[in-house]
């Protein structure tokens, strides 16, 4: 398992009018990654936003330090399809890790091969009902894993707790393979339960509403790292 856990807000629940000085604001408070939660109103209902926004915060988020002194990373999270032209676009953008579900693709190795062309990070999405089998064939392909712990589409929903046997199962698997990839649980992640996340194998945290919902991003991202520690 990598080291250090990483805690990374969703851009999704934070203020859309001072965006930039929202990542910021959560930055200084002790985020490593800034994530992004990219919906098309087609593989989910909802709708939120493109490349542009990356573009914009790319030059911000490459000044801008983690605790480890290291360029904040752009974690996008496609819940699209079709996948490979969009993710091409965010590439381009600026994003360091883009991730897909599997079922949101025809050919899932070809989609993980285009990203990586891209000399970006590459991640695979499990939806709370769905199968790992295609981790058989992929696995060590790819730099991170992201676990759904509510139905994607939406913030602001509350923990699925079978997704704690899913992120169990997915644990064994890197740890089988041998490779340091990354275990990101993403849907109803706070401050009381983000402790047995990690105890099920997690080693990176979404939160939206947990944090961007709160009046004091410092003091939410502190207990999450006590809570972990």
């Amino acid at each position: 398992m990598p080291d250090q856990f990483i805690i990374a807000p969703s851009i999704l629940s934070a203020d859309f009018t001072k965006l930039g000085e929202e990542v910021k604001n959560v930055v200084a408070a002790g985020a490593d990654w800034i994530h992004f939660d990219v919906m098309d109103h087609h593989y989910v209902p909802n709708l939120t936003f493109g490349p542009m926004i990356c573009e914009s915060l790319k030059p911000l988020t490459k000044n801008l330090r983690n605790k480890n002194n290291e360029s904040i990373l752009i974690d996008v999270h496609l819940m699209v399809s079709p996948v490979d032209a969009l993710a091409v676009s965010f590439a381009k953008a600026g994003a360091d890790l883009i991730s897909f579900h599997p079922d949101a693709t025809q050919h899932v190795h070809r989609t993980i091969q285009t990203i990586k062309a891209q000399d970006c990070k590459v991640g695979l999405v499990f939806n709370p009902a769905q199968p790992l089998d295609v981790l058989d064939e992929v696995i060590d392909e790819l730099d991170l894993i992201l676990i759904m712990s509510v139905n994607p589409g939406f913030g602001g929903q509350s923990f699925i707790p079978a997704s704690l046997n899913k992120i169990e199962r997915v644990r064994r698997r890197i740890d089988s393979c041998g490779k340091p990839i990354r275990l990101e649980v993403d849907g109803g992640i706070k401050v009381d339960n983000i402790r047995q996340v990690a105890d099920a194998g997690a080693d990176a945290f979404v939160a939206g509403s947990a944090i961007f919902g709160q009046p004091d991003y410092k003091s939410v991202i502190s207990q999450m790292r006590k809570a972990l520690s």
